[in-house]
């Protein structure tokens, strides 16, 4: 019996390619989709250093492994490093994220406070504990920023955090606000970017499970379930499931505000506007028909 000696790999199976073929698509998507962002909104300059917050969670996860992708080949030089808060949450694995982060090859600082246990004596039983939380995180790392030298601090914020938190603020806040894609800290000294803020959640959620994050859930706000943020996100996906675009449409209309076709008379100079002779495309159209576009035809398959 002869062997017959070959340097040629087997072929793939046919379901092997098309997975790959699915997940290089999705990587490019989120490549251009951060890069989009960053360009939109001036996010990353030449020299910055970005202290990219990693919390176990499968955005941040995201949000790290894509903004390696685009160092690689961006135009201008920038360094990462990446940062996690030990916020000291009993059963901890502590040892994943270091592991993790040794093994890609960043830079990276892990900042230890026992931030958990001043939150369960603060906060009653049964009360939302994400306020005070938050507030504490934000502190440390803003910190943290500047004693490592860092110019931009990058959080893992994605489209489908930016809508809900326009709508908490509008049914709960009585505003027209969201989590915008850039901002300077409430001390005025740092500058806070969201480079996932194009991303909608279920391509992240893809994302994750393709590159097998070791996500490390949180054991003081992920076991929340009156969270007013959870009821809205439930929400919203239901929408989307029933009206497939309409997530991306109300996103698009966050970044095509009118003033004059509101009610707020600080952004808009209702109290001194006056005649000007001359016609406008765009003036009012309060009387006329709404002109929407019909949405697409259901797709039938044949089974």
């Amino acid at each position: 019996m002869s062997a017959v000696w070959t340097d040629e790999a087997p072929s793939p199976a046919p379901n092997t390619m098309k997975i790959e073929r699915e997940a290089h698509k999705l990587e490019k998507r989120l490549c251009r989709e951060v890069g989009r962002a960053i360009f939109d909104f001036n996010m990353i300059e030449a020299g910055d250093k970005v202290m990219v917050c990693v919390s176990g969670g499968k955005d941040s996860y995201a949000m790290l492994d894509i903004l390696l992708k685009l160092k690689a080949r961006a135009p201008v030089h920038f360094d990462i490093v990446a940062v996690n808060l030990d916020q000291k949450q009993p059963g901890f694995p502590k040892e994943v994220l270091p592991t993790y982060l040794k093994a890609l090859g960043v830079p990276f600082h892990i900042e230890e406070q026992d931030t958990y246990s001043i939150v369960k004596r603060v906060i009653p039983e049964g009360k939302t504990t994400c306020g005070l939380c938050s507030r504490l995180r934000r502190g440390i790392l803003y910190r943290v920023a500047d004693e490592l030298g860092a110019t931009k601090v990058a959080l893992g914020h994605h489209r489908d955090d930016i809508l809900q938190t326009f709508f908490l603020n509008m049914f709960f806040g009585g505003k027209l606000k969201s989590m915008p894609p850039k901002l300077v800290s409430d001390d005025g000294r740092h500058i806070v970017i969201r480079p996932l803020a194009y991303v909608p959640e279920k391509d992240l959620v893809r994302w994750a499970q393709h590159r097998a994050f070791p996500i490390i859930p949180c054991t003081l706000c992920g076991s929340q379930e009156n969270l007013q943020r959870k009821q809205v996100g439930e929400m919203l996906r239901e929408w989307e499931r029933k009206h497939p675009g309409r997530l991306e449409n109300m996103f698009n209309a966050l970044q095509n505000v009118v003033p004059s076709h509101l009610l707020d008379g600080t952004s808009y100079d209702f109290k001194g506007l006056k005649t000007t002779g001359v016609a406008d495309e765009d003036g009012d159209k309060a009387f006329d028909p709404p002109e929407f576009p019909m949405p697409s035809p259901l797709r039938v398959v044949q089974l």
